[in-house]
């Protein structure tokens, strides 16, 4: 007797290879055998008109608060995901210290809100992913975030690092990744992490290399700037042997329409040329981000107070207005702001939850108030907590980058505010409706590739991603003709449809398309294998 049998599912094992009818049996939380006529089971499942697959792995999550607050995680177990990987854009909360806590919480509560009452009790990446392991709804990973370093030895000013302060950035890096971290990430549009020179990331890299990770940058530029910060990047890799993953791989704003074939021949050359690249892109247009983001750097010096006194100064604000409106800040790519592409996705003080679901131009036309005081007195007003869609992507673009044999998938999803970006819930079905079904931009085991077996192998996962006798029962039962992502821009918070059961470490997180009330996930830690 095992735990359980699925019988008469068409399996795509993860491999990239045609699917085929297989019975699948698990116990103890693996995949013991696949084949017919399997011994009976303490539950046995019917899957006929069903796909069994590996479940799906999140190559790009901001739920590195959330999962444990919100233990239930629906939004990511109904969609079939079973690993998320956390630790991005280079801002997250291990290692850290009491100081950079304090500032990194403030910073991207857009990202992560602000819980009450929250247990910060770890400092360390070894002490973050005991954290995890205490339960949680699926697998996670975790980066090692280079801003977050940055500002714990250099603090927020804009210089190159000194020897020793790089000596030390350096030696914690290590130690995340002795600890378990699976590589490092950059948010390189993001303070402090943007002062940092090729150069220095460069020498950071030669220590992810040296631990088998990879380098995961939220480059410096996705607008007006964005090859040329890709070409930054592919140097960062060639001259530091780190592996490559190029995060959230878009090519938007005006400046960047039907380039997306550009950066696709520009990855085909770093692989030509001996350079471990992949990416991972999110289904839809608009990007999210937080609403600070788009500030000009300079004016993020000294941390949140310094910058919250320069919006309430006048002449700095009449400086950054400029910037914003005639210049284009490095905070927005390079790019001139364009009001009525900013939609409020959530705020943390609820007298300005009116402006959610609004673009800044609709609230400056709402209220004869011109579009950058808007943009100025919901930043003071929310405490920096507030979080923006970018309605600023190319379809062309998002077709060309996820054909591409690097590819895989993932959801930058952010799950706090009062409408964040429907990706957090219909990344993955969408991928399999929209982009397989209806499109038929990728035949359906190759895209089951990309969001399985290619990121497994990325996160050099001896066990994960297929479907394989001895493999980790992570699985998704899935009908292909009726899968879909339910979530939209108006109502983001949907259960996708057509995913009756997940299984985590062969425990079911969704059983008949109900979330049950397992949490059988854990920290997935680095390995050299």
């Amino acid at each position: 007797m095992t735990d359980l049998r699925i019988t008469g599912a068409l399996v795509i094992d993860g491999s990239g290879s045609p699917g085929y009818r297989a019975d699948v049996a698990v116990d103890a939380g693996r995949i013991v055998a696949i084949g017919h006529d399997l011994p009976a089971a303490d539950r046995t499942i019917d899957a006929d008109g069903l796909v069994l697959s590996p479940g799906f792995i999140d190559m790009h999550s901001h739920s590195d608060l959330q999962i444990l607050v919100n233990p239930d995680h629906t939004a990511k177990v109904s969609q079939g995901v079973t690993l998320e990987v956390l630790g991005q854009d280079g801002l997250s909360f291990a290692p850290i210290d009491d100081p950079t806590r304090a500032v990194v919480r403030r910073q991207i509560a857009g990202w992560n809100g602000e819980p009450d009452d929250f247990d910060f009790s770890w400092s360390t990446v070894a002490g973050y992913l005991d954290r995890l392991d205490q339960g949680i709804a699926c697998n996670a990973a975790y980066l090692v975030p280079q801003g977050t370093l940055r500002m714990m030895v250099v603090g927020t000013s804009n210089r190159p690092a000194t020897a020793s302060e790089l000596a030390t950035m350096k030696q914690l890096l290590a130690d995340g990744l002795r600890d378990g971290a699976v590589g490092m990430s950059s948010g390189l549009t993001y303070t402090p992490g943007m002062f940092a020179g090729t150069d220095e990331l460069v020498e950071l890299c030669e220590v992810v290399a040296q631990y088998g990770g990879y380098y995961a940058p939220h480059q410096r530029s996705y607008g007006k700037g964005a090859l040329e910060a890709y070409a930054e990047m592919i140097e960062v890799a060639r001259r530091s042997g780190c592996a490559l993953h190029l995060t959230h791989a878009v090519m938007n704003f005006a400046p960047n329409a039907g380039r997306g074939v550009e950066l696709v021949a520009m990855i085909d050359e770093a692989l030509a040329g001996g350079i471990d690249v992949t990416t991972d892109t999110y289904p839809y247009l608009p990007g999210a981000t937080t609403l600070a983001a788009i500030l000009p750097s300079w004016t993020a010096e000294g941390g949140p107070d310094a910058l919250l006194s320069r919006l309430r100064d006048p002449g700095a604000r009449s400086r950054i207005t400029y910037e914003l409106e005639q210049v284009g800040s490095d905070g927005c790519h390079g790019c001139v702001v364009e009001w009525d592409t900013i939609e409020i996705g959530g705020v943390r003080n609820p007298l300005l939850s009116d402006a959610v679901g609004h673009t800044v131009a609709e609230l400056s036309a709402r209220s004869g108030t011109p579009a950058a005081d808007i943009f100025f007195d919901l930043l003071v007003g929310d405490d920096l907590a507030t979080s923006i869609l970018q309605h600023v992507g190319h379809e062309e673009n998002v077709r060309a980058i996820m054909q591409h044999p690097s590819h895989t998938g993932g959801s930058d999803g952010i799950l706090v505010g009062g409408k964040p970006h429907p990706r957090s819930w219909g990344t993955f079905p969408r991928y399999l409706a929209h982009y397989v079904r209806e499109l038929g931009i990728l035949e359906l085991a190759d895209c089951i590739h990309h969001l399985t077996g290619r990121p497994a192998r990325r996160l050099r996962l001896p066990d994960r991603g297929l479907v394989r006798e001895g493999y980790a029962a992570d699985l998704v039962l899935f009908d292909p003709d009726r899968i879909r992502d339910a979530a939209t821009f108006p109502e983001p918070r949907q259960q996708a449809e057509g995913i009756p059961y997940v299984f985590v470490n062969g425990i079911p997180v969704i059983d008949d398309s109900h979330r049950t009330t397992a949490r059988p996930g854990h920290a997935i830690r680095r390995t050299t294998s």
